[in-house]
């Protein structure tokens, strides 16, 4: 995964709470297993409303998506961060995360930031306007030049700047488990060479 340091751009606002993770990946796209290609079936149903706000064409290509509280609630799918990566979102805003879905995202380097519900207001009231977050500094300058600070976990923070996801940070540690296997040799018949 390639790390996240600042992610800037315009913002897709999609005013909506409770937005599940049946809604962003439904059940009939989730038949297979490698994670690229969810994209095109990102809010497969909403997308084909009149009116649903992201058809608009402004907000097309903005890599920071604004969205309402409890965002990805629902079903514990992996598809669903997969989906919106896919599409080119590169980081998703809202007052407030399902925790697995919180969690998926950041194994992915799709980066979660929780703000107070006015500063997500004010990024849905001024879209496509652009934001800018810094993950190191953990701020979002929102539209008006306005810093908000968000709260992230250091471990994960540290995964995300390094682009780490689950298989690098076993890499990360290869002489360690070595080192463990060399103690941990076992007495028996060397089956290797049977």
């Amino acid at each position: 995964m390639k790390p996240v340091t600042v992610v800037s751009g315009k913002v897709a606002a999609l005013d909506r709470a409770n937005v599940d993770t049946d809604q962003i990946i439904p059940k009939q796209f989730l038949k297979r297993v490698e994670r690229s290609g969810f994209g095109e079936f990102l809010f497969w149903d909403w997308f084909r409303q009149p009116g649903f706000p992201l058809n608009r064409i402004e907000f097309h290509g903005a890599p920071i998506l604004a969205a309402g509280r409890n965002f990805g609630s629902g079903s514990s799918r992996e598809h669903a961060p997969w989906a919106l990566q896919d599409y080119g979102y590169e980081a998703i805003v809202a007052p407030s995360f399902s925790d697995i879905f919180y969690s998926n995202c950041t194994k992915i380097g799709l980066l979660p930031v929780e703000l107070p519900e006015a500063d997500v207001r004010e990024l849905i009231d001024r879209a496509p306007e652009p934001a800018t977050i810094d993950l190191a500094a953990q701020t979002v300058t929102l539209p008006s030049g306005r810093a908000s600070h968000f709260e992230i976990d250091a471990e994960i923070k540290e995964r995300l700047l390094n682009g780490w996801d689950e298989i690098a940070l076993t890499e990360n540690r290869v002489a360690e488990i070595e080192r463990y296997e060399t103690t941990r040799e076992r007495v028996g018949p060397d089956t290797l060479t049977l």
